[in-house]
């Protein structure tokens, strides 16, 4: 049975997504502004936020929000790290591949998370110690022993194109192990089919905590493993996370090892 601070994040990563689909036919009209070079935001996006934020304010007011529109609000014990539309790039170009992400930190560790595909009425669910699950099934990270063969997932950040010739470098060095690898647009979502087993492991440079809160407990719940660039477990304060199962997460890092600059390895 889902906690009830899940069911509360269930209800608010619903509403969004009934947002998101609102206007997801109408994205040439909407509002949309650039809030650093290539990182975009639509008024679907703010809209989102506002209507996840009013739904868990009303459970929890008391709790403090990081949110990534409107940034943060309070401090508390008790934090909701929330991305309304994670793949706003692919909404606005009608790319069928976008998620809603909402996780609550209890002294900066993630305890309840909730990834949500509205398309696919998809909803990941996670509670610290109960598991992790894809609409009341439970999921499991992959088995995969080694990572020859698996399939690997990344992305390619706009924020981070200083450290493209050593990201390059890196998926250089996996590719010559695993099986292939998928660059999907939504971090979110990577992390959600990591830990379901659709993806094998994923990793990536420079994410936020709204990027991977949700999605590292998920892996963790479902038996697999988080980590950044030189192994060392949780969710790193540089957002360059390596997750998935725990024996392909092993291999992906000992495969990166060598591709790795000291502004990396921190």
């Amino acid at each position: 049975m889902a906690r009830p601070a899940v069911n509360v994040a269930v209800r608010a990563a619903r509403a969004a997504g009934q947002i998101i689909l609102r206007y997801m036919n109408r994205v040439d009209g909407l509002a949309v502004v650039e809030k650093q070079r290539m990182d975009f935001a639509s008024e679907v996006d703010r809209a989102a936020e506002a209507e996840i934020i009013r739904e868990l304010k009303r459970a929890f007011p008391a709790h403090a929000i990081l949110a990534e529109e409107s940034g943060a609000q309070g401090k508390a014990k008790h934090t909701w790290v929330i991305d309304p539309l994670d793949g706003t790039h692919n909404y606005l170009r009608g790319i069928p591949h976008f998620s809603v992400s909402i996780a609550m930190l209890e002294n900066d560790e993630p305890v309840y998370g909730v990834v949500y595909d509205p398309l696919r009425d998809e909803l990941f669910t996670a509670s610290r110690g109960d598991g992790a699950y894809l609409n009341d099934r439970r999921i499991r990270a992959s088995s995969r022993g080694q990572l020859g063969g698996a399939l690997l997932a990344t992305g390619f950040p706009y924020r981070q194109r200083a450290h493209l010739d050593a990201q390059l470098g890196m998926t250089r060095a996996l590719l010559a192990e695993a099986e292939d690898l998928r660059r999907s647009g939504s971090a979110a979502l990577d992390l959600a089919y990591a830990a379901s087993g659709r993806y094998d492991g994923f990793f990536e440079i420079g994410l936020k905590p709204w990027d991977m809160a949700a999605g590292c407990l998920l892996v963790r719940e479902a038996g697999g493993r988080y980590c950044d660039f030189v192994g060392r477990d949780g969710i790193p304060e540089t957002g360059n996370l390596v997750a998935g199962g725990i024996h392909v997460v092993a291999g992906m890092v000992k495969a990166i090892s060598a591709e790795l600059p000291p502004t990396l390895a921190r």
